[in-house]
């Protein structure tokens, strides 16, 4: 009977010891695809930077390109077929002022369209109204 019972005690503390171990393992890790966002910044500002309209962190699609962002996170005005952003926020460019959306990411000036830029997690986009003269 001792035999027995000390049979049982063992198969069960090993069951009971070998269930919470590798549940407990699972649910500390936290999901990696929980903890990696992928977004972008976009920073709006007029007058070469001098004053800040608005700033965002975005998170963004595979393949997202800058006027996607645009978009779907702000209130925009195209001209030219949506090729080029005129107005931001009510805000817009004033021939007559003779000022523009000027728009760089990472810090570099940008040499093709808001469409034609897919973005990179990372990625900051400065739009900045001035002049084009």
């Amino acid at each position: 009977m001792k035999k027995l019972l000390l049979v049982l005690a063992t198969m069960m503390m090993m069951l009971v010891g070998c269930g919470t171990t590798e549940t407990k393992e699972k649910a500390d890790q936290p999901k990696q695809e929980e903890t990696k966002k992928e977004q972008v910044t976009v920073q709006i500002t007029k007058d070469n930077g001098k004053e800040k309209v608005t700033e965002k962190k975005i998170e963004i699609a595979k393949d997202a390109t800058i006027m996607d962002v645009m978009q779907d996170n702000f209130e925009i005005e195209t001209q030219y077929d949506g090729a080029f952003i005129s107005s931001i926020e009510g805000v817009a460019g004033s021939e007559q002022d003779k000022t523009s959306w000027f728009f760089s990411v990472n810090g570099e000036e940008a040499m093709k369209g808001a469409k034609d830029i897919t973005l990179k997690p990372g990625d900051v986009v400065e739009f900045d109204l001035h002049k084009y003269e």
